[in-house]
């Protein structure tokens, strides 16, 4: 009888670590996909940086988009180093719509839609917006499978005894209120 007790135990003991380790995987997970998030929006900077040099002989519109990816790109950081992710967020989400009208405002420049530099740096933030994207929808879906994971019992369990190490509220990109609430509400019908 005291064998399969100690054997009841050492299961439930081996349980709570192997979902602990599970939970705070998929914690690192999340935060490593934040981290690719910020190497995009860092070399979105620096291209959007080399591409504004590049057209300064051209336009002065640049003055206005660099003073403008500069002044949200300062509001990024600082809402970043506040803790504050979503204006963080909508700062970062400001800067991909200018990077989407750029190609429109190049058209009016012949020659500089002409120019070998812009038509390399204009193709490298279109790569670089799409692996934003991609880092965005990738930190997304690791959100809602820890969300899913940490709610479900017996993880839930787990997340009761150890709410500081394992139970965190992480923002999802660009997604509006009505679809993370429906996300994080989601049940499977039976």
């Amino acid at each position: 009888m005291t064998l399969i007790l100690i054997l009841i135990v050492v299961a439930i003991v081996g349980f709570v670590i192997l979902t602990y380790n599970r939970l705070i995987s998929q914690i690192e997970a999340i935060r490593n996909n934040q981290k690719q998030i910020d190497i995009q929006l860092d070399r979105r900077f620096k291209v959007f940086e080399s591409l504004i040099n590049v057209v300064k002989k051209y336009m002065d519109y640049e003055k206005t988009t660099l003073k403008d990816v500069v002044a949200l790109r300062n509001q990024a950081q600082q809402a970043q180093s506040s803790g504050d992710e979503k204006s963080r967020i909508a700062a970062e989400n400001k800067i991909s719509d200018i990077a989407s009208h750029l190609n429109i405002v190049f058209e009016q420049y012949p020659d500089l839609k002409a120019n070998q530099n812009v038509m390399q740096l204009q193709e490298e933030i279109v790569s670089t917006e799409n692996k934003l994207a991609y880092a965005k929808q990738s930190l997304n879906d690791s959100i809602e499978m820890y969300n899913a994971n940490k709610k479900s019992f017996p993880a839930n369990v787990v997340v009761g005894i150890f709410p500081g190490k394992v139970d965190f509220d992480f923002a999802y990109w660009q997604l509006s209120e009505e679809k993370v609430k429906e996300q994080e509400s989601y049940t499977v019908q039976l």
